[in-house]
């Protein structure tokens, strides 16, 4: 079996090889670079399964280089960063990123949320071998299987996580589920301080798939308790 592709993109040798060593533990095989501009060469012409993505990097940071590579791929993004603000947690998740962790981190941790990324992909690839599925609301189409997202007719393009966030809350139409619930079960780890996280990306997907996201259609907050579709 050929080995998941992990890109680290940091500019700091040290993080970069500490991650190295503990993913190639893992059974991981690790490419690692300094600057965002040598991360786009590279993801142009290596197959890659995951990056891991630094914020804060000379010649080019991470958000002017996730912003990019979320025009053309879908490859899971966690973006490093010293910051722990939730405003550039947020600014993270705006421009694509699937998952933010604050520096200083344990390395484990990164492991951990490795995994979890690529159990997702994993299962979007095991639903596109399997007969077609659509889950249809409205002018809303999710198809699990090809993993296309329509509004009208209209093909809406998805982050990994913001597909999973919306095909899980579809599947529990009319159901009120809480941040908690759905971190739990679409990143599959426990939820800690997650609720910043869960909002940033139904922001994104409103963005997205609604009309008019101040007054939605599809997707709706229950204040106190989360959110429901339908």
């Amino acid at each position: 079996m050929e080995k998941q592709r992990i890109l680290i993109v940091d500019d700091e040798e040290d993080i970069r090889d500490l991650l190295e060593i503990y993913l190639v533990n893992q059974g991981y095989c690790v490419i690692k670079t300094e600057d965002g501009i040598e991360a786009l060469d590279i993801l142009e012409r290596e197959e890659i399964d995951l990056i891991i993505l630094d914020v804060m990097m000379p010649k080019m940071d991470g958000i002017q280089a996730c912003m990019k590579i979320r025009k053309d791929k879908n490859v899971p993004i966690i973006m490093l960063s010293a910051k722990g603000e939730d405003i550039d947690k947020i600014l993270g998740l705006n421009t694509g990123a699937d998952d933010y962790v604050t520096k200083p981190f344990n390395p484990l941790e990164i492991v951990a949320r490795v995994k979890s990324q690529l159990r997702r992909c994993a299962m979007i690839t095991e639903h596109k071998e399997t007969k077609s599925e659509e889950i249809e609301i409205g002018g809303l189409r999710i198809n699990t299987a090809t993993h296309q997202v329509k509004v009208d007719e209209v093909e809406i393009k998805l982050t990994p996580t913001e597909f999973s966030i919306l095909e899980f809350l579809a599947r529990n139409r009319g159901r009120v589920l809480s941040t908690k619930l759905i971190y739990e079960s679409v990143w599959n780890e426990p939820a800690y301080e997650s609720e910043s996280t869960v909002a940033v990306h139904i922001r994104n997907i409103r963005e997205k798939i609604e009309i008019n996201p101040k007054d939605p259609k599809y997707i709706k907050v229950v204040w106190g308790v989360g959110y429901k579709v339908g």
